[in-house]
C-alpha cells in the first residue's frame, strides 16, 4: 500500500445526542465512498457500524466502532479514520475516549431537536481536548424542521460561533439540496440514485437574495480570521477567491474560533458528500495539530513528539475490545514514529516491553492486516499481554507519557451471581473482560456480604453488560435490585492523639502520631488524600512518614458508616514519636489506619449520595403531573423553558436513589409524550433519617447473608 501522505488524513469522530442520526450518516459515508455497496440502516438492524447484536436491536451505538475510507476532493485522494460514537450518556467513556485522540469531529444536529442536553455534553467533552468541529444539521425532511433556529441554538446555548457555508434548498417534504456559498451553486440530489449522483445547477431566482446575505456573512467572519483578507473585505468582497475564502475558513475552524455550519438529510442521502468535501476543506490533518506533548517519566520534564515518522514512537492506547477471533484488541492512534507488525513496544505504566503480534486497520468489527502503523493513524493491535485504556507505548530508550482521559465514576450497581455454580468461574472471566474494555464500568466483591457487584453509569449500561454477559460468554445471570453508590464524607475538623503498641514477646510493634483530619480546603481540586507533613525535630524519622500516607489513603476506601469509599480528606501529621527498637513503617500504617477510624467517628460522619440532572420534556398539560412526580422523588426543579415546538421543558436535580424506574413512570404519566434524559452532576449530604434508613438496609443485607 503506497505511503499516504499526512496532509490528507482526517482523523474524524461523529458526535451528537441520541437520535440525530449519526450512525445514519455514518452509514451514507460508507457507501458514498465506496466502503460498502448496500446501504446499512439502524431502524431495520442493518448497520455496519453498530455491529453488537445489543446495538441492531435496540437501534443505538454502545460502543465507538472505527473505520477507515477514502474520499476524493479538488482532484486529490483523502485517507478519513473515522469513528461513529454513542449519544446515549451512559456510554459518555466512548466519547471521552474518542475525542482524546481525534484530531477533528462532525457535532450533528437533529434540524428538529436542535442542541439536545447530550450535544451540549459531547460538546463539552470536545472543548476539553480542543478538538476543532464543524455542525451538520440532519433530518431537514422531517416535519419542523429549521435550519437557521439550530444556528441560533449553537450561538446562544453553545456559546459557538457557527459560520453558515450551505443553506438548505427548502424544508421539512419539500428539502431538495443545498446551496454551497462557497462556489455559490446549488446542488439537487437524484433520489432514485440513493442519493449517489447530484447536478450543480446555479441557485434559485427565489434564493438569491437570501444566499447573498449569508455569503456576505460568511466573506465577513472569515476575514475576521485573516488580515490581508480583511483589507480585501473592505475594498471589494468581490475579489475574493474561493481558496482565500477556505483557507480563511479553515483557519479560524482551527483555531476553535468558527464552526462551518451545513445540512442534509442523511436517510433521505442528501448533503453527505458535501459534508465529506467540507471535512476536507475545513477539518485538520495531524500535521495542522502543533506537535503532541507529554512528560518523560525519568525526568518530569515536557516534552514535544512531531508527528512525524523520523521521530521516536509515541502512541496512546484509547480502547480495549475483546473479539472472538482474535482476543485483545487495543485500539491506538500513533502521534509519533511508527508501530510494526513483530515489534516491541514499551509500555511506560507497567515498564514492560510489549511484542505487537499483529496490526489491524479497522472497519467496524471486521480487521484488514497491514505491516505498521505511522505518525497521525489510527489503527488495532494484538498481543499485548498487560494494558490498560490510557496507557502510553512508547520505545524504552525515549519513554514519555501522554496525557490520559479522565472518566467519571460509576453511579449505580447491582449484585449478580451464576444461576449455576458451574457458571462461577465463567462469569468473573467475563467480568473481568468488560471491566478491562470498559473504564466507566467496576467488579467489587462486597467485602460484608460477599457477593460480587457490578457498577455502571445507569440501567441501561447495566442492562447491556447483563446481556453481553448471556450472549458473548454464556453466562445466565441472577441480579439483585440496583444499588446507588453512596460515598461519605466528613463535615468538622478533629485533632487527635492515636498511639499503636503491640507487645508479643521478642520484637514489638510501635507507633504514635498526633494528627488534624478534616475536610479538604476548598480550593483542593484534586479530590482524594490532602496530606500535609507538620512535623518538625525528627519526632517521625522522614522513612516512616509515607507510611502514615499510605495508611490514611487505604483506609479512605472504606468509610465508618456504611463502609462506603470516601472521595476527599484532609490530613496535617502535626507531631508524633517513635521506639529505636520496635517501629517500622507497618507499625505507622497501622497507626494512621486506627487513627482514621477514630478521628472519622469523631468529625460528624455524612452519607454522600449521586445527584442526577435530568431534563424533561412534556407537553404543556402534563407539566404539573411531571413536576409534582419530581418533587415526591426529592427533586429540585431549576427551571423551566419552551421549546420551539411549544412543548415544556424542566431542568431539575433529582437523588439517583428515586429514579430507578422512571422512563417507565413518566411514560404512564404523560401517556408516552414525554421523552427525559440524565446525567450525573455531583454527590451531596443525605438527610439524617434518609441515611439511617439505608444504613438499615445495607445491615439487612448482610445479616441476610
Amino acid at each position: 500500500m503506497a505511503k499516504q501522505d499526512l496532509h490528507l488524513t482526517r482523523n474524524i469522530g461523529i458526535m451528537a445526542h441520541i437520535d440525530a442520526g449519526k450512525t445514519t450518516t455514518s452509514e451514507r459515508i460508507l457507501f458514498y465512498t465506496g466502503k460498502t455497496h448496500k446501504i446499512g440502516e439502524v431502524h431495520d438492524g442493518g448497520a455496519t457500524m453498530d455491529w453488537m447484536a445489543q446495538e441492531q436491536e435496540r437501534g443505538i451505538t454502545i460502543t465507538s466502532a472505527a473505520t477507515t475510507a477514502y474520499w476524493t476532493w479538488n482532484g486529490q485522494k483523502y485517507k478519513f479514520n473515522l469513528i461513529d460514537t454513542p449519544g446515549h450518556v451512559d456510554f459518555t467513556a466512548e466519547v471521552e475516549r474518542s475525542l482524546r485522540v481525534l484530531d477533528g469531529a462532525v457535532a450533528a444536529y437533529c434540524a428538529v431537536g436542535g442542541v439536545e442536553p447530550q450535544s451540549e455534553t459531547v460538546w463539552r467533552q470536545a472543548d476539553k481536548y480542543n478538538v476543532p468541529r464543524m455542525g451538520y444539521v440532519n433530518k431537514m425532511d422531517r416535519s419542523g424542521a429549521d435550519f437557521f433556529e439550530v444556528v441560533r441554538q449553537m450561538k446562544d446555548v453553545l456559546g459557538a460561533n457557527p459560520a453558515v457555508v450551505a443553506v438548505p434548498i427548502g424544508a421539512e417534504e419539500n428539502f431538495k439540496g443545498i446551496v454551497d456559498l462557497i462556489r455559490m451553486k446549488a446542488i439537487l440530489w437524484h433520489d432514485e440514485t440513493m442519493g449517489a449522483e447530484y447536478d450543480v445547477e446555479d441557485i434559485p431566482a427565489d434564493m438569491k437574495d437570501e444566499c447573498d446575505e449569508w455569503r456576505g456573512k460568511l466573506i465577513e467572519q472569515a476575514a475576521e480570521q485573516d488580515e490581508t483578507l480583511m483589507e480585501k473585505f473592505f475594498e471589494d468582497p468581490d475579489s475574493i477567491t474561493q481558496e482565500e475564502l477556505i483557507a480563511a475558513i479553515r483557519k479560524g475552524t482551527l483555531s476553535l474560533d468558527l464552526v462551518p455550519m451545513t445540512c442534509g438529510s442523511s436517510f433521505k442521502n442528501k448533503g453527505v458528500q458535501t459534508l465529506l468535501d467540507y471535512v476536507c476543506m475545513f477539518l485538520p490533518s495531524p500535521l495542522d495539530t502543533p506537535a503532541i506533548e507529554g512528560t518523560n517519566p525519568d525526568t518530569g520534564e515536557i516534552e514535544e513528539r512531531k508527528p512525524s515518522e523520523d521521530e521516536k514512537t509515541s502512541a496512546l492506547a484509547f480502547k480495549i475490545a475483546t473479539d472472538p477471533y482474535v482476543g485483545r484488541l487495543t485500539f491506538f492512534r500513533v502521534y509519533s514514529g511508527k508501530v510494526e507488525a513483530g515489534s516491541y513496544i514499551y509500555n511506560v505504566r507497567s515498564g514492560k516491553k510489549e511484542r505487537v503480534s499483529r496490526l489491524f486497520q479497522m472497519h467496524s468489527n471486521h480487521q484488514n492486516p497491514v505491516e505498521e502503523i505511522g505518525a497521525g493513524d489510527i489503527g488495532a493491535g494484538v498481543g499485548f499481554k498487560d494494558i490498560r485504556t490510557g496507557d502510553t507505548l512508547a520505545e524504552e530508550d525515549a519513554p514519555i507519557v501522554l496525557e490520559s482521559m479522565d472518566f467519571p465514576d460509576p453511579v449505580i450497581g447491582i449484585a449478580v451471581e451464576p444461576k449455576t455454580q458451574k457458571d462461577l468461574d465463567k462469569l468473573s472471566n467475563g467480568l473481568a473482560k468488560l471491566a478491562e474494555e470498559d473504564p466507566t464500568f467496576t467488579v467489587k466483591t462486597d467485602e460484608q456480604s460477599g457477593q460480587t457487584v457490578i457498577s455502571g453509569m445507569g440501567e441501561l449500561h447495566l442492562d447491556i453488560i447483563i446481556d453481553r454477559l448471556r450472549r458473548e460468554f454464556k453466562v445466565e445471570c441472577n441480579q439483585g435490585k440496583p444499588q446507588v453508590n453512596y460515598k461519605e464524607a466528613i463535615t468538622k475538623t478533629v485533632n487527635l492523639r492515636e498511639v499503636y503498641k503491640k507487645q508479643t514477646g521478642g520484637r514489638g510493634k510501635f507507633a504514635d502520631i498526633i494528627v488534624n483530619v478534616g475536610p479538604v480546603d476548598e480550593d483542593y481540586k484534586e479530590g482524594g488524600l490532602q496530606f500535609e507533613n507538620k512535623v518538625t525535630g525528627g519526632n517521625i524519622p522522614k522513612e516512616f512518614i509515607p507510611s502514615v500516607q499510605k495508611g490514611f489513603e487505604s483506609a479512605m476506601k472504606n468509610g465508618i458508616l456504611g463502609g462506603f469509599p470516601m472521595d476527599s480528606l484532609k490530613v496535617e501529621l502535626l507531631d508524633g514519636s517513635f521506639h529505636p527498637v520496635d517501629s517500622d513503617q507497618l507499625s505507622f500504617e497501622i497507626c494512621a489506619l486506627q487513627a482514621y477510624r477514630s478521628a472519622c467517628a469523631q468529625a460528624k460522619p455524612v452519607l454522600m449520595e449521586p445527584i442526577m440532572r435530568l431534563e424533561v420534556v412534556t407537553p404543556e398539560e402534563n407539566m404539573g403531573d411531571v413536576i409534582g412526580d419530581l418533587n415526591k422523588r426529592r427533586g429540585q426543579v431549576e427551571g423551566m423553558d419552551t421549546t420551539r415546538t411549544g412543548a415544556r421543558l424542566v431542568k431539575a436535580q433529582v437523588p439517583l436513589a428515586e429514579m430507578f424506574g422512571y422512563v417507565t413512570a413518566l411514560r404512564t404519566i404523560t401517556s408516552g409524550r414525554a421523552t427525559s434524559s440524565m446525567t450525573y452532576d455531583h454527590h451531596a449530604p443525605v438527610s439524617s433519617n434518609i441515611a439511617k434508613s439505608v444504613l438499615e438496609e445495607i445491615k439487612g443485607r448482610v445479616d441476610l447473608v
